[in-house]
């Protein structure tokens, strides 16, 4: 939206420009992996890594916003001899880079590790050899130094404001979607290094943030150690790790069954926090970067709750009961407004 656009709508988000294609996926730009580490908790049946790249002297050096995503093509060939397709990889670095300079970006890749299942028509269905992720692997195999074709910037919506004091902020996440956000939180709240040409304009957001972040097990909450140490330095931003497949403390010294996402927002309404004024702000924008099971999951409550301001409701399903929406309905028909930034898989 444009800066003419938003004098008419002042709740309208203005998003700064972004650059795309800087480097085509078709011709992608040699650079170097600076450092890789474990980002989850503990013992965690899921393997998550913190990836740092190393683009100076490309051009993709400086080109990113918190919030894109960038492409990698793993070396070799597919089982057609043809070069592997590039990925798409969001950033978990704020616009000014891991180093402040805009040379160093990262990621956060989960390798994908399955028993292989029928696909397509001709499968054999009693093959349950082990499938690797190509691309996942590959990449969370590499160390400092090995070198990796990346190309991008690519994405230019879901990217924080021009003025981020002008709205406060709902961040929801599962799984690897805290990317994005890892940056947000940085360019918000932390800033950016000493010496960094970035840290003459840069200014802390006093504005309230509400993270969500979604995660099977409370070993997979990844950044967990960065995010909590955030909350307690920062009092307008709060986490919310919120584990479905764990119990949970009721806040009554008894436990009850695990949630998503969108079972603690409305758990929250219903205690009428003050989350209920949050989302009916004019201030507020929704970020969403996940699975897209909370996409529908959301949008149902918002619905339910009649909350409006995030979402646009088909005209079919207009005059049909919330209750009577299936998934298919929300996917189809419910599309996110300029206040509500979705990336979801």
């Amino acid at each position: 939206m444009s800066a003419a656009d938003a004098v008419l709508d002042p709740t309208e988000p203005v998003l700064p420009e972004a650059k795309m294609h800087v480097v085509m996926p078709n011709a992608p730009t040699g650079a170097r992996v600076h450092s890789s580490r474990l980002c989850t908790k503990g013992k965690s049946a899921a393997f998550i890594r913190h990836v740092e790249i190393d683009v100076g002297g490309t051009p993709l050096e400086g080109s990113f916003r918190a919030g894109q995503s960038f492409g990698v093509v793993a070396a070799g060939t597919d089982a057609n001899g043809k070069p592997h397709k590039v990925r798409l990889y969001s950033l978990a670095s704020p616009s000014w880079g891991e180093d402040g300079f805009g040379r160093v970006i990262a990621t956060t890749p989960k390798r994908v590790i399955a028993e292989r299942e029928p696909q397509r028509e001709g499968d054999d269905p009693e093959d349950h050899s082990l499938f690797l992720g190509v691309c996942s692997n590959w990449l969370c195999d590499r160390k400092a130094g090995d070198a990796i074709d990346v190309s991008g910037p690519n994405g230019k919506r879901f990217l924080l404001p021009t003025d981020p004091s002008k709205h406060d902020y709902v961040f929801l996440a599962t799984g690897t979607g805290i990317a994005p956000f890892r940056g947000f939180l940085i360019e918000l709240l932390v800033g950016p290094p000493a010496g960094s040409p970035a840290a003459a304009t840069w200014k802390r957001c006093e504005s309230r943030i509400e993270l969500i972040m979604g995660s099977p097990y409370t070993t997979d909450l990844l950044y967990d150690d960065l995010l909590r140490d955030l909350a307690k330095k920062h009092p307008n931003f709060h986490y919310h790790p919120v584990v479905s497949r764990e119990m949970r403390a009721d806040g009554a010294g008894g436990l009850a069954k695990g949630e998503y996402v969108h079972h603690f927002i409305d758990r929250q309404l219903e205690k009428q926090s003050d989350m209920m004024d949050l989302l009916h702000s004019p201030r507020t924008l929704m970020y969403m970067c996940g699975l897209a099971g909370m996409q529908v999951g959301v949008f149902e409550m918002l619905a339910r709750r009649n909350i409006g301001g995030f979402t646009k409701i088909g005209d079919e399903l207009a005059g049909k009961p919330v209750a009577e929406w299936t998934s298919d309905d929300i996917k189809r028909r419910v599309r996110p407004t300029h206040r509500c930034m979705l990336e979801v898989y």
